[in-house]
């Protein structure tokens, strides 16, 4: 499985060719490291980066113990250390981003030990404080680690947030092959909406006009494959398929900030994820973010094929407005929901013409969507394979609330998906839904 070994490496270095014109395409990080272990290495890696004479060094009790002990023991004949320490289970919100902000207030750079919510807080941090950082990964957890936004929580509103850009990003697969199984199942479930992030954002483009790139995908295609095959593996120690799904996590993180956003990687299955994550009860189950989406994903993957089946395009109607949004989610919160909503909202004059426009384009955006589909039951087959939950009960989540999730999901966000053309064309109406 090392057919994106040259993939990264032409990234890294400024080699890499868009397929859409043949330019040459780069990103800002300068190391990214995938080895079977970087035990004795760790201050030779972040030393080569010269991010500055004090460092501060981010994990929590978990990641501390994991590896942050072991950085900070390597780091510190290399540069002056400050220890920031955060609780158990930390929460990627604003009070604690500016919590490690005031740690690192000293630091002339931060080292993330951890995941996904340790590297969202770190690159943060680092931007609104004009600060480098690198990442040392404890787990295969999701596929932020390279991306150049954070999805942090701010009055209650899950966002996705600019953030930095990590300088190094550094994974021991043996680090990773040992994280909790349900973390690495994780990070394959934040893999298998490809497809479904793919199909949402085509059909934008398509329908819209929106700007679309093939390039994050191109990235992606050499590893894909035998990863979705091979997924059973991962829980049994394989190296070679960890690296593989190390390798996917990084060049999607890089596909997103080559697209100056999440386009490519986060469509109406993260809608329907972060709508959870706003709404859902305290008393529920913790799942893993990646968890969330391999569910669904599942459900996009059904949606998408269910409207892609009929010939005839679907015709639309007026969204709800601004009192149905703040009745839905509160007035707070709907305020908020409805500033973005209110954006890619179709009113009775538009949907008419939107309407016409969907006749006219309907034949091709079948056939070039569909191009880049996989089965549903295919990507249900690989999280079988790998022991992941496939509904959102498995998860501890309703089916009725979860319904909810569907319906309502693409009000939180101004991101054209098939969740807004099967709510416009009336076909989350029914109850239970199907998908």
């Amino acid at each position: 499985m090392a057919g994106s070994d040259d993939t990264l490496e032409r990234l890294l270095t400024g080699r890499c060719r868009d397929p859409a014109d043949g330019s040459t395409v780069s990103v800002e990080t300068r190391s990214v490291v995938i080895a079977p272990t970087l035990a004795g290495i760790e201050a030779e890696l972040v030393s080569a980066l010269g991010l500055g004479r004090r460092l501060a060094v981010v994990s929590d009790p978990t990641t501390h113990a994991v590896l942050g002990e072991r950085v900070e023991r390597a780091l510190t004949g290399v540069a002056a250390l400050d220890r920031v320490r955060l609780p158990e289970h930390p929460h990627a919100d604003a009070a604690t981003v500016a919590r490690v902000r005031a740690g690192a207030a000293d630091a002339d750079a931060l080292i993330a030990v951890g995941a996904g919510t340790i590297n969202d807080l770190c690159k943060c941090a680092a931007a609104e404080d004009g600060k480098p950082y690198a990442v040392f990964g404890t787990a295969p957890s999701m596929n932020g680690y390279t991306s150049a936004n954070a999805a942090v929580t701010v009055a209650g509103h899950k966002k996705s947030l600019p953030a930095r850009v990590p300088a190094g990003v550094f994974l021991d697969l043996r680090v990773l092959a040992e994280a909790p199984p349900r973390m690495i199942r994780s990070g394959l479930g934040d893999s298998l909406c490809r497809p479904t992030a793919q199909a949402d954002w085509l059909l934008a483009h398509l329908l819209l006009e929106q700007r679309y790139r093939e390039l994050p995908f191109a990235l992606l295609a050499a590893d894909e494959d035998a990863l979705f095959e091979h997924a059973g593996e991962l829980l049994e120690g394989d190296l070679e398929v960890m690296a593989g799904l190390a390798r996917t996590l990084v060049l999607s993180g890089f596909g997103m900030t080559l697209c100056g956003g999440s386009y490519p990687a986060s469509q109406g299955e993260h809608l329907i994820s972060h709508y959870v994550d706003m709404l859902g009860a305290p008393t529920w189950p913790e799942s893993f973010h990646g968890e969330q989406i391999g569910v669904a994903t599942l459900s996009l993957a059904r949606l998408q094929e269910h409207m892609l089946e009929d010939a005839q395009a679907p015709l639309l109607r007026t969204g709800p407005d601004r009192d149905a949004v703040l009745a839905h989610f509160g007035p707070a919160l709907g305020a908020s929901c409805w500033s973005e909503f209110a954006q890619k909202r179709f009113d009775a004059e538009a949907v008419d013409a939107f309407n016409a426009l969907m006749v006219e384009r309907w034949p091709v955006v079948r056939e070039r969507v569909r191009a880049v589909m996989r089965p549903a039951a295919e990507l249900e087959g690989v999280l079988a394979r790998a022991g992941a939950p496939r509904t959102p009960q498995a998860l501890g989540w309703p089916r009725a609330f979860y319904d909810e999730a569907l319906r309502h999901a693409r009000e939180i966000r101004n991101r054209f998906t098939f969740l807004d053309l099967a709510a416009d064309a009336g076909l989350l109406d029914r109850d239970p839904l199907p998908y």
